[in-house]
């Protein structure tokens, strides 16, 4: 039996920040935890995107001994080019070759999104055609497992045409603030459900 703080060792980001989001949390960098138990997956930080939640959520999972690193996409904004609808300025939502690498080597990835539904489940679906692995997403927007089921996004519930999986889903993580002590309980329960599941 162990008594006291476990050590978590997170080799930090690539360089200084200079923009939106300072030195914690810029576009293509990359927070490795000492183990590649879990990936925090964030979107480009930018007036729509801030990595204020990313922070909380990561933070909680590791004080509750999760070993989770934190990538923050390069492309992270709009949305991907096979979307039927289009946004984010005019940008087109995408990962680098180097990011599909860091996500593969973790057994399980949280997704981090906003609250625009009809862009984020394809932004899912994306990630989940280039990537074999489960995957909990984290949304403002109210979302069930069959709006991603009917774009062909493989659930727990019902294979489809990606081989990354989406496992569990949980709603309500608002953009720009903080996250309430509910929904980090139910963060850091459905993935410790999900890595146990993975055992």
């Amino acid at each position: 039996m162990s008594v006291g703080r476990g050590t978590q060792i997170v080799a930090c980001r690539k360089g200084q920040g200079l923009g939106l989001g300072g030195g914690m949390a810029q576009r293509g960098t990359f927070s490795k935890s000492w183990e590649s138990d879990v990936i925090a997956v964030a979107m480009s930080p930018g007036v729509r995107h801030v990595p204020k939640p990313v922070c909380e959520i990561t933070t909680e999972l590791r004080d509750k001994g999760v070993h989770t690193s934190v990538l923050v996409l390069n492309a992270g904004d709009g949305t991907p080019a096979d979307a039927p609808i289009k946004g984010g300025h005019g940008v087109a939502f995408g990962l680098e070759t180097r990011e599909l690498d860091i996500i593969g080597r973790h057994k399980l990835a949280v997704l981090h999104h906003g609250n625009v539904k009809q862009h984020f489940i394809y932004k899912v679906r994306f990630i989940l055609k280039r990537v074999d692995i489960p995957a909990i997403l984290l949304c403002q927007s109210p979302v069930t497992f069959k709006d991603f089921e009917s774009i062909g996004v493989s659930t727990r519930f019902k294979e489809g045409d990606t081989p990354g999986k989406l496992v569990a889903i949980v709603t309500g993580i608002v953009r720009h603030e903080g996250v309430p002590q509910e929904k980090l309980n139910e963060i850091v329960s459905k993935v410790k459900m999900s890595l146990r599941e993975l055992q």
